[in-house]
């Protein structure tokens, strides 16, 4: 090969530049391709490549002085071909059809698109703005807000010419599915994380921009945990959820009241000028060593003694009564600040910003079960503080609690925690929270192991469950692991499309092969998200992964692909619409006919069953979702409007039902809508929610908001919320249901009394 030949070899870029030609450029390409494709691979095989690309360059172009950077490219693929790299070839193709894609949609032609858009998010408000909506706790008029929402429009278009294949955007634009988060694909982040606090504080963690040592008390603990919501929310761009509160702030309370303990012991002792007389050292030897809070108290002689502490105790009444007097000051004390604790935890959760000021960070945590004593006045102490509300009596939206119920636990009489279930009752007839989740369900108690609490299914606040794991059977655990990305199928038009409206009879063939088409569509799109994910290093993201917030991320090496801790997320496909979907098709939805109720559950099998199919074949943890339909629902309604126009029980609101949920317009009972919907908890195991929407005083109705739970476990729920009116007088700070007068001060309707409106956010 004569090596002046490509001295003098010019290279005209699609600019009309012209530059040198550069044979390592061409290595990089080649590799790229490789590197796309294969996590490991003989680099002689990019050699290989490349010098077939230069004798070919040289034998075809030797009487030339240019060639294009295009033909370059195409000289590329061949060799790629010939040589038989089918995948890499593929993926080498794929990636310049999207560049292509990418530079026509950031032409000139398209900018007018772009400042239209950018133009509606500067100029107008989130009252005007659609866009500016669509995550309801991020402020879509404030400066942070909107740099968001100019970046994300961006980041959509770009997205949807670059980085996916034309058929997901045009499936995604034209409504028949909506890709979930689209502006964050490029960042190949993740939903959202099940936090293990248990990781962060056995050693402390660092948020990127300071280390923070192990917490020693229990205000340490809630402050730490608020900072990992806040921190791990930068890293995703879903919601962030504790799924076992109490277990992992309980070793805080043990702590705080150990550190009382010794205090009170000390103090005591000292002002009695007693001290001198027992092995002081021996005795907070014993304080330091407790492994519970609980001290049992046993009689001697007909005196009262802490059993761990006769030997001190029996030497004298005076010391007795001290060791006595000190445990039960420091467990007020302790039960105080653990109150203060879970208060601040609240407040925290409420005001602290992500995402540069942006966002309220979407939060959730799951409780209930653990029964030793410091695990209980971690429970008892957050729903007193949720009962009592923030500042000025606002029910606080954040985090969205989840009360797990579990028979012999925390849910039948005589269970270590009835009380605290009957409490939580209690404060969510009150405040709206906690949600109630259930572990004996059919489908989340074969993932429970007794004494285990990572195998306790928990839920983001807005439905999401991740438990099963056929990437690794045997980390089937709720910590550590979240969503990936969902994509959600448009129902409703599916039955338009194949049903009645034009027909005698549903076209259930043609309606369930368009289905399938529709999944593999999303399965494939997932896949190529997926992938993208996958390309990211754990360096992008410093407290998720850096911290090791999730599953086996410590196991990643620098410059390691993540797929092998990524695997345990899920997947998911999604659906929203099916009341209107069965109207279409029977001119009935399942809540008013058990004909339609029957069909409603063949299509949701139908969908399960592919999902099982795509487990089986590439192990990884497809499942299936029952959507929020919030702001999804009113795109694809509006969008269907304007091709089918307005047809009476589909199209005819400005939203579309919510998953598989009776529509809220239809009157029914609470057990009929739960019955109704019961059933199909089992088969969205990617999550899955109920809600019952009670118009009356909850609040001076404990027992019958209580029986609504029980109804709950009794048809199978495996989520559930109840809803119900909230008011608030702004004065008196009165809460509960206010009609023409203030039930506390007497003020007048029209006085200034103020109604929150308060719904379940999605995350």
């Amino acid at each position: 090969m004569e090596k002046d030949f490509f001295d003098d070899l010019i290279v005209v870029k699609r600019s009309g530049q012209r530059v040198g030609f550069n044979d390592t450029k061409v290595a990089i390409a080649i590799k790229k391709g490789f590197d796309s494709v294969f996590e490991e691979y003989d680099e002689k095989l990019v050699n290989n490549v490349k010098e077939k690309v230069l004798k070919y360059i040289e034998k075809n172009y030797k009487d030339r002085k240019t060639i294009g950077v295009e033909d370059v490219q195409d000289i590329i693929e061949k060799q790629l071909q010939d040589l038989g790299h089918e995948e890499v070839y593929s993926s080498f193709k794929e990636y310049r059809e999207r560049r292509a894609a990418s530079r026509e949609a950031f032409s000139v032609k398209q900018q007018h698109k772009f400042v239209k858009a950018i133009e509606s998010l500067g100029l107008k408000s989130a009252r005007e703005e659609n866009s500016k909506r669509e995550n309801a706790n991020v402020d879509g008029d404030g400066p942070m807000g909107t740099m968001l929402h100019f970046g994300a429009t961006v980041s959509k278009e770009f997205t949807k010419a670059y980085l996916m294949d034309a058929k997901y955007a045009r499936a995604h634009d034209e409504g028949a599915i909506h890709i979930h988060d689209l502006d964050f694909w490029a960042m190949g982040t993740t939903t959202c994380n099940q936090i293990d606090l248990d990781k962060l504080f056995k050693s402390g963690f660092t948020t990127g921009h300071g280390y923070l040592r192990t917490p020693n008390d229990i205000m340490s603990y809630a402050a730490l945990a608020a900072i990992a919501i806040q921190a791990n929310q930068n890293d995703q761009h879903g919601g962030q959820s504790i799924p076992a509160f109490d277990f992992y702030l309980a070793p805080g309370v043990l702590k705080t009241f150990k550190k009382q303990f010794k205090q009170m012991l000390n103090d005591f002792l000292d002002l009695e000028g007693i001290k001198e007389l027992i092995n002081f050292k021996k005795l907070i030897d014993i304080v330091t060593n407790l492994t519970s809070i609980k001290i049992d108290y046993e009689e001697i002689d007909g005196k009262k003694h802490l059993s761990l502490f006769k030997e001190f105790s029996s030497k004298s009444d005076k010391v007795r009564e001290i060791i006595n007097l000190a445990y039960e000051k420091a467990f007020q004390k302790t039960d105080r600040i653990t109150y203060q604790a879970m208060e601040a935890f609240i407040h925290n959760l409420n005001t602290m910003h992500s995402r540069a000021g942006a966002q309220v960070p979407f939060s959730s945590i799951n409780f209930g079960t653990d029964t030793s004593e410091e695990g209980r006045m971690i429970i008892r102490n957050y729903l007193l503080a949720a009962d009592e509300g923030l500042g000025h009596g606002e029910t606080p939206i954040f985090p969205i609690s989840i009360f797990k119920c579990k028979e012999g636990v925390s849910f039948l009489e005589g269970d270590p925690n009835y009380d605290l279930f009957k409490l939580s009752c209690r404060v969510s007839a009150k405040r709206l929270f906690p949600n109630f989740s259930f572990i004996d369900t059919s489908f989340n108690l074969p993932y429970y192991k007794e004494g285990d609490f990572k195998t306790e299914v928990g839920y983001m606040g807005c439905r999401t469950r991740v438990l099963a794991n056929v990437a690794d059977p045997n980390k089937q655990v709720t910590p550590g692991r979240g969503n990936l990305s969902f994509t959600t199928i448009n129902l409703p038009r599916l039955g338009i499309k194949h049903g009645i409206l034009n027909s005698d009879k549903a076209d259930m063939e043609a309606f369930y092969e368009e289905l399938g088409d529709l999944m593999d569509l999303c399965k494939n799109q997932l896949l190529q998200r997926f992938e993208h994910q996958c390309s990211k290093g754990k360096h992008n993201f410093k407290f998720l992964l850096g911290a090791n917030v999730w599953l086996d991320s410590e196991k990643l090496e620098a410059g390691q692909k993540l797929k092998k801790v990524l695997k345990h997320g899920t997947l998911s496909i999604g659906f929203i619409g099916l009341a209107e979907c069965l109207k279409a098709l029977t001119g009935k939805h399942h809540g008013e006919s058990e004909e339609s109720q029957k069909l409603g559950l063949e299509i949701i099998n139908f969908m399960r069953k592919r999902c099982d199919e795509y487990c089986e074949e590439l192990k990884l943890n497809f499942s299936l979702l029952a959507t929020p339909a919030e702001g999804l629902s009113g795109r694809f309604t509006a969008i269907d409007r304007s091709i089918y126009g307005k047809i009476k029980g589909i199209t005819d609101r400005d939203y579309y039902t919510n998953s598989f949920h009776v529509p809220v317009y239809y009157k029914t009972s609470v057990a009929h809508k739960l019955e109704t919907e019961g059933v199909y908890h089992s088969l969205t195991n990617a999550g899955h929610i109920s809600y019952i929407e009670l118009d009356g005083d909850t609040v001076n109705n404990v027992d019958a908001f209580e029986n609504v739970v029980r109804l709950m476990r009794k048809y199978d729920i495996g989520y559930g919320a109840i809803n119900h009116p909230v008011d608030r007088d702004p004065v008196c700070g009165y809460v509960g249901i206010i009609k023409d007068t203030c039930p506390r001060c007497g003020r007048k309707e029209g006085e200034g009394v103020e109604m929150e409106v308060i719904n379940n956010f999605n995350c």
